[in-house]
């Protein structure tokens, strides 16, 4: 890795920012900006150039990628040899990075049934404050060394250096996928959502909003045909329903857009993670679930602290996704021992404190 010229700029600049304490805010495809808590008067280190796939094993269902490859590139390859990143990571916009998508740590519609980003995380390199090229894990799930470090880096929204390249875990296309629908109201759909979680069937993915509950069930054909059959619900055409999932994954469906203009009105979209078997949540606003009732999206104008309090008596916490104003912070403050290990943690990979300083937390 520390042979490739493209890294020379890279190095450079970190050396030089550590030297003078100068705030770095590591940025490629730049989707993401609203992500987070905003990184004022910070220099941008542009990552983009790095990038490519490095290594490719379809048989060993193992990709290995530098930070600034399109994600959309790295999912045609695999689309080509009938695989996928299972976890849907969403894109939101053309441009969308591999780094970005480990960086920010989300995952689509199928996150419940088949796990999140740092799941399928094997390895990762990454340049640290001190301009030291770090590598963690390896491109095979036996070699475990350092293997909790590259997951670390999931969501770490680049607190912890630049990353430089991730190699991932990736899963044949299952062959078969069918979407129903049901008109229940919320509570019925969270109780059944909790009932169907408890048996047998191929649910991947499912989504509540304005009285509908949409299920998409995935696996061997046998499987799906049986599932529907017990089920029953209104099946949906498959292109109808892919524009639905694709519509959740990246954020462009009804519900998001009517979302988005919400907040562009003074607004907030708040993403509540909770237990999956948490009541109706008697909070103003339109609310959306997905992941069996764990994930619960709610536009608003309540204040941070009520949703966080309620969140909190779900079981879970509060993160404002999409907001103006973030002055009480995008995530849900840390307890002592959290904030101590996230604060250890900061010290040790970038102990000048340059890379996207506050984006989590203030301090980190």
């Amino acid at each position: 890795m520390t042979n490739h010229p493209e890294l020379d700029p890279l190095v450079d600049r970190i050396r030089s920012a550590t030297a003078t304490g100068t705030p770095l805010r590591i940025q490629a495809g730049g989707t993401k900006p609203f992500y987070g808590n905003p990184v004022d008067a910070a220099a941008a280190l542009d990552v983009r150039p790095f990038r490519g796939i490095t290594s490719y094993e379809p048989s060993e269902l193992v990709i290995t990628a530098r930070c600034g490859t399109p994600l959309a590139e790295l999912e045609a390859v695999l689309a080509d040899k009938g695989q996928c990143l299972p976890f849907e990571p969403p894109h939101f916009a053309p441009g969308s990075t591999v780094g970005g998508m480990v960086a920010a740590g989300l995952s689509g519609p199928s996150r419940a049934a088949v796990g999140a980003v740092r799941d399928y995380m094997l390895g990762a390199t990454l340049l640290n404050g001190k301009g030291e090229v770090l590598s963690f894990g390896g491109q095979v799930m036996k070699n475990v060394a350092g293997y909790d470090v590259s997951r670390l880096l999931a969501g770490s929204l680049g607190s912890l250096g630049a990353i430089l390249e991730v190699s991932l875990k990736v899963l044949p296309t299952a062959p078969a996928t069918a979407t129903v629908r049901f008109e229940m109201d919320q509570a019925t759909a969270i109780q059944r959502l909790n009932e169907w979680g408890g048996r047998p069937l191929p649910i991947n993915a499912s989504a509540w909003w304005d009285g509908m509950l949409v299920l998409r069930l995935r696996g061997a054909a046998a499987a799906v045909d049986a599932a529907m059959q017990w089920l029953g619900g209104e099946p949906i055409a498959a292109p109808q329903a892919d524009d639905f999932w694709q519509g959740l994954r990246h954020h462009t469906d009804e519900f998001f857009a009517k979302a988005k203009a919400a907040v562009d009105a003074g607004g907030s979209l708040w993403r509540l993670s909770v237990a999956s078997t948490a009541k109706p949540l008697q909070l103003s606003g339109e609310q959306l679930i997905e992941w069996g009732g764990a994930q619960r999206w709610l536009c608003t104008t309540m204040p941070a602290g009520t949703m966080r309090e309620a969140a909190r008596q779900a079981g879970g916490h509060a993160t404002q996704f999409y907001g103006r104003d973030r002055s009480a912070g995008s995530f849900a403050p840390l307890g002592a021992p959290l904030d101590r290990i996230h604060r250890e943690l900061k010290k040790a990979f970038d102990p000048a404190g340059i890379f996207n300083p506050g984006r989590l937390y203030p301090g980190l």
